[in-house]
Order: C-alpha cells, then sequence, then structure tokens
C-alpha cells in the first residue's frame, strides 16, 4: 500500500501523506475506511511514530481524514475525484513515464502550466 523511498528528498512523512491523498482521491480508500493506527503504520513502514502523526495530521487539515479516539483515523466522504478526472491523471501518469519523465519533473510541468 504505502512505501517509503530513502533516496526521495520529500522525506517520510511527505512521501506518507501524499500516497494517502492520492489513495483517497483515487477511491482506493473509500469514506469511513479506517486508516492503520500511527504505531502500526509506524512499524510496518519502519519509521518513527511522530512521522506518522504528522502526516495525518496534515491530512486532517487538509479535509481528507479525521480522527477520533475511539474511531481512529477515518476517510472522510466526498474526497474521491470524479472519475473522468482520475482517468484523465492516469493517462498523463503514464504518458510522462513512457516519455522518460521523473515524478518531479512532471509536477514542475503541471506547476508552470498550471496558471495559464
Amino acid at each position: 500500500m504505502i512505501t517509503i523511498d530513502p533516496l526521495d528528498p520529500s522525506g517520510p512523512a511527505e512521501q506518507i501523506r501524499a500516497q494517502l491523498t492520492a489513495l483517497i482521491q483515487g477511491g482506493e480508500l473509500e469514506a469511513e475506511t479506517k486508516l492503520p493506527t500511527v504505531r502500526q503504520l509506524a512499524g510496518d513502514l519502519r519509521v518513527a511514530a511522530g512521522t506518522v502523526a504528522k502526516a495525518y495530521k496534515e491530512l486532517e487539515a487538509e479535509g481528507l481524514v479525521r480522527t477520533g479516539r475511539a474511531n481512529g483515523t477515518r476517510v472522510n466522504a466526498g474526497q474521491v475525484l470524479q472519475a473522468p478526472l482520475m482517468n484523465e491523471v492516469r493517462a498523463l501518469a503514464r504518458h510522462a513515464q513512457a516519455a522518460g519523465l521523473s515524478l518531479d519533473e512532471l509536477q514542475k510541468l503541471v506547476a508552470a502550466t498550471w496558471k495559464n
């Protein structure tokens, strides 16, 4: 499900946040899905619990998840991107990979065209 690349300059917390965001918005994690506990995911990924807690806190600030003591961390409803948009995103990713672009290069291209 989630992996950590030790060579990725974004760091583990950002990698966790970004991957969970993609899973939620892509519909792979449906509304009300319970995420692993901070300790469980930290152990699975071999990172500090604070790293996972930071990622979860950022997801909560973005409105993608909510955290409650008794219910744990769950995916909020209404966070899945519409299917046509997700299809376009997947196609863009495939084309970029086929062209030999890295994720960083693709992100820079998207950012450069965002305001145009």
